[in-house]
């Protein structure tokens, strides 16, 4: 059913009901079987990309859509609504084109940025390792000065796109002390020395592939490099918390269908004479999983808020991906015991939505690492000022 959405503009209400068109003609009847084929959607991407939904967060100069986050997302979590791997993906694409965005030279916006967000090329972000997970500062991948540029070796893991992605904004240890270790680049896979591993075999969005990036001594032009030498820390957790709230939008999606799924097969089944949506014990189930949506769609949209009036945001996008993620898990699973036995069988899409619900807890910062910073920004707010 669709969402009643209170939008700031009548602009941004003709951008979520086109979202709305497309997705409902485009995506969702290729969403199952593209799933289960784990065949990725190249083409739902480059339809997308024409219709102007690659790049909206991101300036009408340079090709985006010039649109408030506050709007974004909300086109996000109607795309996961109907595909949460395509929604993912435009997250990950946004993401992954935000280091050049936000810390690129001229000459790498004006040259690099109107493909980027215009949709004719798709990117990913290489920052996890597998030994170092949310460590961060524990990345060995790296870098180090050569003729006319860097010289990189190592893995990445947990690539979104991984082999697929025509852009790779990476993390790699460089030559310094400290904080100051870390230079972010923009990677093409054209590269010598640079290969995508075989794609893992997950659970769920197995639409969206993931997969290891290996760096054998890749030749890195200097002028790669985006931002200043050390600098890679502080690009990849600003970009951070607006990836949380894209999570927190495709979380919230995937909900709202997981919901309501429960509630048509709710209201068409019956038992002892009359639809299950009666019985209390069913109508208090969907009652609360309405309240989990909504209160997790509120949280996402205060956090965006912050991000557009220039506030800072990040506790507020840590919160609003634990209570999305969380909402997603419950609802999803919730969904299925509604459904009961139909809800195990793939007859029905309540067993993919929660498959597909269980990794957003995981990436972007588990919800234990959600946890954590919330927990220090609530102390580091609450300490007396110095002196």
């Amino acid at each position: 059913m669709p969402v009643d959405r209170e939008l700031p503009s009548p602009e941004a209400a003709d951008l979520v009901a086109l979202t709305r068109e497309i997705a409902d003609a485009e995506l969702a009847p290729k969403a199952a079987q593209y799933e289960r084929e784990e065949r990725f959607p190249r083409e739902v991407f480059r339809l997308l990309g024409d219709a102007g939904l690659m790049g909206l967060p991101f300036p009408e100069e340079v090709g985006g859509g010039g649109q408030p986050y506050e709007v974004y997302l909300q086109v996000v979590e109607e795309l996961a609504a109907r595909w949460a791997s395509v929604a993912l993906g435009i997250s990950v694409h946004t993401l992954a084109c935000s280091p050049i965005a936000n810390f690129g030279t001229e000459a790498q916006r004006r040259g690099l940025l109107p493909e980027m967000v215009g949709g004719g090329l798709i990117g990913a972000y290489s920052l996890s390792e597998a030994h170092a997970g949310s460590d961060v500062a524990s990345m060995r991948a790296s870098a180090v000065p050569a003729d006319d540029g860097w010289l990189a070796s190592g893995e990445k893991a947990w690539v979104t796109h991984g082999g697929h992605a025509d852009f790779y904004s990476t993390f790699l240890r460089t030559p310094a002390d400290g904080d100051r270790a870390i230079s972010c680049f923009h990677l093409t896979p054209d590269l010598p020395g640079f290969s995508a591993a075989r794609p893992e075999e997950k659970m769920g969005l197995t639409g969206s592939t993931t997969s290891a990036i290996r760096f054998d001594d890749v030749p890195i032009p200097a002028d790669r490099l985006v931002g200043e030498p050390g600098r890679g820390m502080a690009i990849a957790l600003g970009a951070l918390d607006s990836g949380r709230l894209g999570i927190s939008a495709v979380a919230v999606g995937l909900a709202q269908s997981a919901l309501d799924v429960a509630v048509r097969y709710a209201v068409e089944r019956e038992t002892f004479g009359r639809p299950i949506a009666e019985h209390q014990g069913v109508a208090f189930l969907l009652a609360d999983m309405a309240a989990a949506v909504e209160s997790a769609r509120a949280t996402y949209l205060v956090a965006a808020r912050r991000k557009d009036a220039g506030k800072p945001f990040s506790r507020q996008a840590s919160i609003a991906k634990l209570v999305a993620t969380d909402a997603a898990m419950k609802v999803t699973t919730d969904a299925v015991q509604v459904l009961g036995g139909a809800g195990y069988t793939r007859d029905h899409p309540a067993e993919r939505y929660m498959r597909e619900a269980k990794v957003m807890q995981i990436f972007e910062g588990t919800n234990q690492i959600q946890r954590m910073v919330i927990g220090r920004h609530l102390a580091s707010e609450a300490a007396p000022p110095a002196g």
